[in-house]
């Protein structure tokens, strides 16, 4: 099918979402009963403070690398690398430079 029927075109990830300057931006890509996928564009040492998920997520480096503690363990993410972060444990995102990624959410059978 073409793409003028069913609307689907293939993207570029590192290039779908721009860095905006001392900002974190965010582009929802898919959202739905299941889950969600977010790509997301950290400008310079711009990150995300512990916190916890009530689904598991599974972060996608598209580029740049970033240290990703989970659980306290802290796991260096860079392009092409792919991290779990199980539900219900704190974790953070600490950008080393400009980093980028894509964060699927699956909600669990229960709810």
């Amino acid at each position: 099918m073409s793409s003028e029927k069913t609307g689907t075109e293939v993207q570029k990830l590192k290039t779908l979402l721009p860095y905006q300057d001392s900002a974190i931006v965010s582009r929802m890509l898919v959202k739905n009963s299941a889950g969600n996928v977010t790509l997301f564009a950290f400008d310079g040492n711009e990150g995300l403070s512990e916190h916890t998920a009530p689904f598991d997520a599974l972060v996608i480096g598209i580029e740049g690398h970033a240290e990703i503690p989970v659980g306290g363990v802290v796991h260096s993410v860079g392009e092409g690398d792919a991290l779990l972060m199980p539900a219900g444990v704190p974790h953070a995102v600490r950008p080393i430079d400009g980093f980028k990624m894509l964060l699927i959410m699956i909600r669990g059978e229960s709810e």
